[in-house]
């Protein structure tokens, strides 16, 4: 369809057919928009364009630093050992239980194998964070924990995968010089720039921010790095800033969950192919499990130590084993550097896109907590 109009009314129409379907099921929107995805891609004619990826690129970003902003600072250093712990096992575990079966039961190479096992030990920061406001946990200690817990998980998968495949030159170089300065005087010089300049019409706050991604995320894609990594880190540096501006984090979450995410979560679900899932399917389902199973033999024992009631514990656990984001990202960085092959990708990106159905659709249907409960 070369008609941008037309293509942008079939992309708005199926977001607007999912949020009517996840009204109606009560299943997580993002969740319904990655199966609705699918049905477009495989029955619609749904594809991309320039200015659709885009979009679905700006919305993953901007979902990450909403999650970013979403970390409270205060849990973080109040509940450090649960977070980090919970986060650093629900890497290490999947990612080593993922490696071994790709390389030594697959048989892929040393270099793939190391990209499923970065791509299957990731958490959905999009998913538990969409998850998170639709049921209200994100206000509560045990939803700021997950989200503290994912945020390490991701830092993990990051750093793995610039460790293992970072080409290191004059960009990445002043990638990292340009983001640690932005890091260092953020917090101060953003509560001047809003006492001075928020509050207007023509929101400049929001351009503000747009304005840093941008440039941060066009950086970071210069140093062969992904655009949700300075995302995520900018979302935290502002962080408690945002505790006292909630409205502004309510503006921008409805501009995200309105427009920009739907592009993305409906991508997410474009590229499977149904005949490639059900050529693959005994991998996709072993390799699914393989995730799940380790991250419930690091996250479940972990929560009980910390005394997380059994519920609340089960909860966490499912939610640590979603995947999408960066999963995909760590997927797609792999297939275009030529170190997995397409086949290798389908299998990789149906099971990150399951993993970020299968336990959240369990969690939220067996195990979500009250969000007025006040236990941990």
């Amino acid at each position: 369809m070369n008609n941008t109009w037309l293509t942008a009314s079939l992309w708005l129409g199926l977001a607007l057919v999912g949020g009517l379907a996840a009204g109606w099921t009560g299943i997580s929107i993002s969740l319904v928009e990655i199966v609705v995805g699918i049905i477009g891609g495989n029955f619609l004619g749904l594809a991309t364009t320039p200015w659709v990826d885009f979009l679905a690129g700006f919305g993953s970003v901007l979902l990450t630093f909403l999650a970013g902003a979403e970390v409270d600072p205060r849990v973080l250093r109040s509940k450090f050992k649960e977070s980090m712990s919970i986060g650093i096992i629900a890497f290490i575990l999947p990612f080593l239980g993922a490696f071994a079966y790709a390389y030594y039961i697959l048989g892929w190479t040393l270099q793939a194998a190391e990209i499923a096992g970065i791509a299957l030990s990731t958490t959905s920061v999009a998913v538990v964070y969409a998850v998170m406001v639709e049921t209200g946990l994100n206000e509560t200690e045990l939803g700021k924990i997950i989200l503290a817990a994912c945020f390490i998980n991701d830092l993990g998968t990051v750093v793995a995968l610039g460790l293992l495949f970072a080409n290191f030159n004059a960009w990445m170089l002043l990638f990292v010089g340009v983001t640690t300065l932005v890091l260092a005087f953020l917090p101060r010089f953003t509560r001047w720039f809003f006492k001075v300049y928020g509050n207007r019409v023509s929101q400049l706050e929001v351009k503000y921010l747009f304005f840093l991604l941008f440039l941060l995320g066009g950086l970071a894609t210069m140093a062969n790095s992904e655009a949700v990594l300075p995302a995520y880190l900018l979302g935290l540096g502002v962080a408690g800033f945002f505790l006292q501006e909630r409205n502004l984090l309510f503006r921008m979450r409805s501009m995200a969950f309105a427009f920009f995410t739907p592009f993305y979560f409906l991508k997410a679900g474009l590229f499977v192919s149904l005949p490639g899932v059900a050529a693959a399917a005994g991998v996709i389902i072993v390799a699914l499990l393989v995730k799940m199973i380790t991250k419930f033999i690091g996250v479940w024992p972990t929560t009980r130590f910390f005394k997380f009631v059994p519920r609340e514990g089960m909860y966490t656990t499912l939610l640590m084993s979603t995947g999408l984001t960066f999963g995909t990202i760590s997927s797609l960085f792999g297939l275009t550097h030529g170190i997995i092959t397409r086949d290798q990708y389908t299998i990789l990106v149906t099971v990150v896109i399951l993993s970020a159905v299968v336990p959240t659709m369990i969690a939220q249907a067996f195990f979500r907590p009250d969000p007025c409960s006040h236990d941990k």
